[in-house]
């Protein structure tokens, strides 16, 4: 399931939003995050399955970034928790920074399920996330 869920972010942001655009931006792994950050966007995004876990869309408006928040509605967030295996423990597999549809680089961090040992491994979830932690896109990626 493809669900970029609040990406298609600064152009757009001017304008009505009548729909949510689907992107798969390529990550650019060679420059790297450093671990203060990754420890933040790892809290970030904890908090966020949490929130998800618990369908408590209060929280999950307090993690994601202001330029998502119109396009977040009940029915996404339950499309995004059908894409999460919350009973699986997650860990960073890359991290780097993607280019986005409004030409802005933004940290980004792959997650892989830790009981995968597939190289590259078959289950991951790809973060965008602002300078301070916030929330852009979410989208999980599992193989068929």
């Amino acid at each position: 399931m493809l669900l970029y869920v609040f990406l298609s972010v600064s152009s757009a942001f001017a304008q009505n939003i009548s729909k949510v655009e689907i992107q798969n931006p390529p990550m650019d792994a060679a420059a790297s995050i450093p671990n203060d950050k990754i420890e933040l966007y790892n809290q970030s995004f904890s908090k966020f399955v949490s929130a998800l876990k618990t369908a408590d869309r209060q929280a999950v408006a307090t993690l994601i970034s202001e330029k998502v928040k119109s396009l977040v509605d009940e029915n996404m967030i339950q499309r995004l928790s059908g894409g999460i295996s919350f009973e699986r423990k997650t860990e960073v597999y890359l991290s780097g920074y993607q280019k986005l549809p409004d030409n802005q680089t933004y940290p980004a961090i792959q997650y892989k399920y830790v009981d995968d040992k597939n190289d590259p491994p078959r289950d991951l979830i790809t973060v965008i996330f602002e300078n301070d932690g916030k929330i852009l896109g979410v989208k999980p990626d599992y193989s068929n």
